[in-house]
């Protein structure tokens, strides 16, 4: 009997109780062809593949990654957090040493989820991956982390989690924004002035086939990931490419999936996407699973799957060597801010979570730091006139950074400015909420 290379954790969670609605493509039928692939081909009864039951993870866990308002449990149900939580499961089977690699088969997905969450944006409510990664961070110390997000849908909410962590790479291969929603993740969007070239997107053509992804990963992805050198590696296992997507437009194979995981080597994947629910996941998880485990995959093959109607054109082949040109020069010399060391960069956003209607208003600011990661502010609107606001101070924080973060905690407390102030403080463990309620006025307000 075959043996795996790579001892493989498999977790799976198909979220039996959570659908947008019952004829959604985001539903428990994602996975449930899935389970059946994988026991039909005999894949738990390979020795060094193992199947783990998910966790559930706590308010305090999702609150070291988020900003929720007006709390947690206000956007999340319990299949957010068992499938937040069976991330969180591969990372301590990963860290613990039980196995080599780890695979959390769950949903609801998550990498549109970003720092603040009012609700639901592209089926996402919280980050299952960012969760994960922080998850580690806060019990197994600081690690350099790569990110890389395979789904056909850039990840919008992963990026703007990490647009200013110097000490996690993310790196998104996706369908152009100019044709797919969220209509985001441009070569030019590479960093805040902390983390300048930390963000790496690789907008494809649209029938971008098998040809094109490998490509991108040898002239790409492979080159950064070893000059960033990282600690870990995390696949957003997207699995929307397939050319049988019922909402995508990409050419990509269930072999092809496999082989960009052979060469990606990733220690934890999580899905992401995927909407051809007969037609591909099953084929596309059973190759990842073989090729995470180390496992001969050369049979795997969709009941349809024709090379010759799948191959790219010349055209996008020229199209992706010239974005691969452009992707290395961008992360080979990234803007440089011209702001000096201790002035604050400003961003201004409107997010619409499309799933519940919701707009949102913001302003973030970033302390620019050369020793950290830097003090994040953020001003929000959503759902009420009166803003709030979320105070991080990062993981790692030096002492500049860490006592403004507290200074404008006393003084926004004070301001009566706003609906809810929460803090997430990793240097001190505090995790703190503040409701209108229980703040008084008396000085005035940092934003």
């Amino acid at each position: 009997m075959t043996s795996a290379k790579h001892k493989l954790g498999i977790i799976f969670f198909p979220a039996y109780d959570w659908a947008i609605d019952a004829t959604h493509p985001e539903r428990e039928e994602r996975l449930l062809y899935t389970q059946d692939q994988l026991k039909e081909e005999g894949v738990f009864d390979l020795p060094g593949i193992k199947e783990f039951k998910p966790e559930i993870v706590d308010r305090q866990t999702i609150e070291l990654t988020h900003f929720c308002f007006p709390d947690v449990a206000a956007v999340t149900t319990e299949s957010h957090l068992i499938a937040a939580g069976g991330a969180v499961k591969a990372a301590r089977l990963v860290m613990d040493g039980e196995v080599e690699r780890a695979f959390a088969l769950v949903r609801p997905p998550g990498h549109h989820a970003m720092k603040v969450v009012h609700g639901n944006r592209g089926f996402c409510n919280i980050n299952n991956e960012a969760i994960m990664i922080e998850f580690i961070r806060e019990h197994y110390g600081q690690r350099k982390i790569a990110i890389v997000d395979t789904d056909c849908h850039h990840g919008d909410g992963t990026q703007d989690i990490y647009w200013h962590d110097p000490h996690t790479l993310f790196i998104s291969l996706h369908q152009d924004g100019r044709t797919l929603y969220p209509g985001s993740g441009f070569v030019r969007e590479c960093g805040g002035p902390n983390a300048s070239g930390k963000t790496v997107n690789i907008p494809l053509p649209p029938q971008t086939g098998d040809e094109g992804f490998i490509k991108v990963i040898d002239e790409v992805v492979l080159p950064i990931l070893e000059d960033f050198q990282p600690d870990l590696i995390v696949n957003s296992a997207g699995q929307d490419n397939h050319y049988t997507d019922p909402i995508t437009n990409m050419c990509f194979s269930a072999r092809g999936y496999a082989r960009l995981n052979e060469k990606l080597g990733p220690h934890l994947a999580v899905l992401e996407g995927g909407y051809s629910i007969q037609g591909a996941l099953p084929y596309v998880n059973l190759g990842i699973v073989l090729a995470m485990a180390g496992i001969d995959y050369s049979h795997v093959r969709e009941p349809d799957y024709d090379p010759e109607r799948l191959r790219q054109s010349r055209k996008i082949t020229d199209y992706i060597d010239n974005l691969c040109r452009e992707v290395m020069a961008q992360y080979r010399r990234p803007p440089r801010s011209s702001l000096a060391d201790g002035e604050f960069d400003h961003r201004q956003k409107s997010i619409y979570y499309d799933t519940d209607g919701i707009a949102e208003d913001q302003v973030e600011k970033v302390m620019v730091c050369r020793q950290c990661a830097g003090l994040r502010l953020i001003e929000t609107r959503a759902l009420s006139s009166q803003p709030s606001l979320g105070i991080e101070i990062p993981l790692g924080a030096c002492s500049r950074c860490r006592e403004a973060g507290l200074k404008i905690l006393r003084e926004s407390k004070n301001a009566m400015r706003y609906r809810q102030i929460k803090l997430i403080n990793r240097v001190d463990r505090e995790y703190l909420s503040f409701s209108e309620a229980e703040m008084s006025p008396r000085s005035k307000y940092f934003f």
